[in-house]
């Protein structure tokens, strides 16, 4: 069976048994220009959840999503390798069309994103973002592209530079993992891994599996 991940094997009584897993710092816009390229695999380490797990380059654990299949629908929690919360992604209530607003932390107070999907059949766009809670077309930060079914997407800035991606993943001998294992390609000078890894969680609730 082919490795969703390069270097080691991980089962979820590791995951739970490990005291402290590895910690990785998570660089902010303009510290970095190199990309971070990361593995996504759509799925929880915990049982009777839904999710996603994600490695780096080294195959060390850098996020994870756990998502009780019963739990609030309308809240994603967004953890480091540790369990600690770094984003909570919450529905945006009393709004027009399906739009989210994205956390620090587990707080509710100052968003630091605002996601709302694209109602425009003809536009290529797939959803816009915002800083805060202000999703006018003149407060845009990044606008994404593509298709998140066929794990072919693209976050521009607000200058069309290309600050992150979402492109399958191969294996070695070019076996395909088909759409539960992809990657996440990320710039961080232009734009946060962890917000990064946000609009990825979001895309997959507006246009994967996840949507209801």
């Amino acid at each position: 069976m082919t490795r969703v991940f390069p270097n080691a094997s991980f089962t979820i009584g590791d995951a739970i048994s490990e005291k402290q897993p590895p910690q990785h710092k998570l660089l902010p816009a303009g510290e970095a220009s190199e990309e971070t390229i990361l593995t996504v695999w759509k799925k929880s380490l915990l049982f009777n959840c839904n999710g996603f797990t994600v490695f780096d380059s080294k195959g060390d654990l850098v996020f994870r999503v756990d998502n009780y299949m019963d739990g609030n629908k309308g809240e994603i929690l967004l953890m480091d390798a540790s369990g600690n919360p770094l984003l909570t992604i919450r529905r945006k209530k009393m709004s027009l069309g399906d739009s989210w607003l994205v956390y620090e932390g587990e707080s509710m107070e100052k968003p630091r994103l605002c996601v709302k999907k694209s109602v425009n059949i003809l536009s290529k766009c797939l959803a816009y973002v915002s800083s805060g809670n202000n999703n006018s077309r003149n407060n845009i930060m990044y606008e994404i592209e593509g298709s998140y079914s066929q794990r072919n997407c693209a976050v521009f800035d607000d200058k069309r530079r290309l600050v992150a991606e979402i492109k399958r993943k191969e294996a070695v001998g070019g076996v395909a993992f088909g759409t539960d294992v992809f990657r996440l390609i990320v710039r961080p000078g232009y734009i946060t891994t962890d917000s990064a890894m946000a609009l990825l969680i979001l895309l997959d609730q507006m246009f994967g599996s996840s949507r209801r």
